[in-house]
């Protein structure tokens, strides 16, 4: 079976792509991700993303460590309005942080 090769270059351009300069990112493709209110996962859930999601990344902040398809990190990402999903279910392509740090 032939690798295909662009794969992970057309991958890294759509993660460059965002909205008002803000990254995108593919979700792990056989999860379904909590979105939380907070940077942990001591924070209500306040809705679960379909499989094959994509999430815009406007900043990062440490919480609580969670175990993920992409690593332990205690990094968390916020997509906006408050709501938060743990990094390691999100391929940044990086163990740290992608974006500026919240607050």
């Amino acid at each position: 079976m032939a690798v295909d090769e662009t794969a992970g270059a057309v991958e890294s351009l759509s993660a460059m792509s965002g909205d008002a300069g803000y990254m995108t990112f593919p979700v792990a493709p056989d999860a379904r991700v909590n979105v939380r209110s907070g940077p942990g996962t001591g924070y209500p859930i306040k809705k679960v993303l379909p499989y094959g999601a994509w999430v815009k990344i406007d900043c990062q902040t440490p919480g609580t460590t969670v175990s993920g398809p992409y690593g332990t990190s205690d990094i968390w990402d916020c997509i906006g309005n408050g709501l938060y999903v743990a990094d390691a279910y999100v391929k940044t392509g990086s163990d740290g942080y992608v974006a500026t740090h919240c607050g």
